[in-house]
């Protein structure tokens, strides 16, 4: 059986999908709920999925990602929405660990002082953002593929376009697009530079 280590340094981007090939929604839930327990700043969990599943969604989509054929074969692509205004998340993040007893509320006073320090920076809220929702989204990838399924992570489509079409309001950036699927065709093997050429040591 192939090893855990193996799986996750041999994964590469999926283009050509098995179009008959159809995830459940419980199979879906099980690879956010996964991605969903990546790290994030400050625990604020600046993140929100949208799951283009349905046929009707595929059509919206495809052309707003400018026709990449692996958004209508996929079965399913996922929306990663990074939060500008994750401080706002303090109290449903914070007061169920108050609740629990693993967290007092002068710890939590001075996390949201941290935390609301942080984003009265003009360009913090969408830099934290990006960031952040990068680690779910390769969560997502990674667990997918222990799965034996197919990924491929898109940056290229119309923010804007999937912003309005989708109706995602203002407080969310739409960071990134992850096809999950069947492979229909081995995907194309890349190199990576040496790890020696890309490292500094201070």
């Amino acid at each position: 059986m192939e090893s855990v280590h193996n799986k996750l340094l041999t994964r590469k981007a999926v283009k050509v999908y098995d179009p008959e090939y159809k995830m459940t929604e419980q199979e879906i839930l099980e690879l956010l709920d996964a991605a969903n327990q990546a790290p994030s700043a400050w625990n604020l969990q600046h993140w929100k999925f949208i799951v283009v599943h349905s046929d009707a969604a595929k059509e919206k989509l495809l052309p707003l990602a400018y026709n990449q054929a692996q958004i209508k074969d996929a079965s399913a692509t996922f929306i990663i929405l990074g939060d500008k205004e994750a401080n706002k998340n303090i109290d449903t993040v914070f007061n169920p660990a108050i609740e629990a007893g693993t967290m007092t509320e002068e710890i939590k006073q001075a996390i949201a002082g941290q935390v609301n320090g942080a984003y009265s920076n003009d360009f913090y809220p969408t830099e934290a953002a990006i960031m952040n929702s990068a680690f779910p989204a390769m969560q997502l990838m990674n667990f997918a593929t222990l799965k034996d399924l197919g990924t491929c992570a898109i940056g290229g489509f119309n923010r804007t376009a999937v912003q309005d079409t989708f109706d995602i309001e203002d407080r969310y950036i739409p960071a990134l697009l992850i096809t999950v699927g069947k492979a229909l065709k081995e995907p194309r093997a890349s190199k990576r530079r040496p790890v020696a050429s890309i490292t500094q040591f201070v």
